[in-house]
């Protein structure tokens, strides 16, 4: 059952817990003058693809993933194996005797 606070036209706040089908109260439980309910402000998050994660959230970004083994670290996109291979034929083919 939900807690509902009240407060009255003289001041007095009090908290009542209702069920959700009951009808709110009318007056003051101590002096019987009109009460109304108190309503605060909630917070909210939004979720989903059409919200930034940074909007909301001071998390790190996630790491990105290690780049494939295979490549090498100069730039070049050619696996260590197929320079080398490129380097013994070129230099063989460029002697002459």
């Amino acid at each position: 059952m939900p807690i509902y606070e009240y407060k009255c036209e003289n001041g007095h706040v009090f908290d009542v817990m209702q069920k959700l089908s009951e009808d709110p109260l009318t007056s003051c439980v101590e002096c019987g003058a009109p009460v109304r309910k108190v309503l605060h402000p909630v917070g909210i998050s939004f979720k989903g693809s059409g919200f930034y994660a940074t909007d909301y959230s001071k998390k790190s970004p996630k790491e990105t993933t290690p780049k494939d083994a295979s490549t090498s670290t100069n730039g070049d996109s050619k696996p260590a194996s197929e320079k080398s291979t490129e380097k013994s034929t070129s230099e063989s083919s460029g002697k002459k005797d």
